[in-house]
């Protein structure tokens, strides 16, 4: 038994890493200006650390949508696999060619286009689909702040259309010159 509500509890997994940020920077803040000295430099690189959680987990909690969903993500040394209930698939991330969001779908989905045009729809509250926001910020060229709020925007508007988040061939192509 429990003395924590579930929404609460489901609140606090959400926000875990902006929380254990903010700690940090308590932390790092009580041994800069408590304790002084050389705890005291640390305390200001132990505050940096506390920073970048906070940034990465305010990200991470705006992409996470919930659980409940249908089906199952697993992500396993650069192969995302969808175990869904009436479909699923595997995509390897270097063959992600697109990156969809579709909220005409219900739940509204992420579709990842193959180089060989074979999508696979990932629904956004499947379990460990919160996992995917690390495989999308690793993809070259895509604008996390852009994700999240095209996400958003669809889950929050009625008549939102499927937007294109990322296409590798509109990606920058650094070419190094030799000569």
């Amino acid at each position: 038994m429990s003395f924590i509500r579930p929404e609460a509890q489901e609140t606090l997994r959400r926000w875990r890493l902006t929380l254990v940020g903010l700690a940090t920077i308590a932390i790092g803040a009580w041994w800069s200006w408590g304790v002084g000295n050389l705890l005291g430099v640390a305390g200001w690189l132990v505050m940096a650390a506390g920073f970048a959680l906070v940034v990465i987990g305010v990200q991470r909690a705006r992409f996470d949508t919930g659980r409940g969903g249908p089906g199952v993500v697993d992500i396993d040394e650069g192969e995302i696999t969808y175990y869904g209930p009436l479909s699923g698939g595997s995509v390897a991330v270097g063959e992600i060619a697109r990156l969809i969001f579709d909220p005409t779908s219900h739940p509204p989905c992420w579709v990842l286009v193959e180089r060989q045009d074979t999508a696979l729809h990932i629904p956004v509250n499947a379990e460990g689909a919160d996992d995917l926001f690390e495989v999308f910020s690793a993809l070259p060229g895509l604008r996390t702040n852009y994700l999240l709020t095209e996400m958003r925007a669809g889950i929050d508007q009625p008549g939102a259309i499927p937007t294109v988040i990322w296409d590798r061939e509109s990606e920058p192509v650094d070419r190094l010159r030799l000569n």
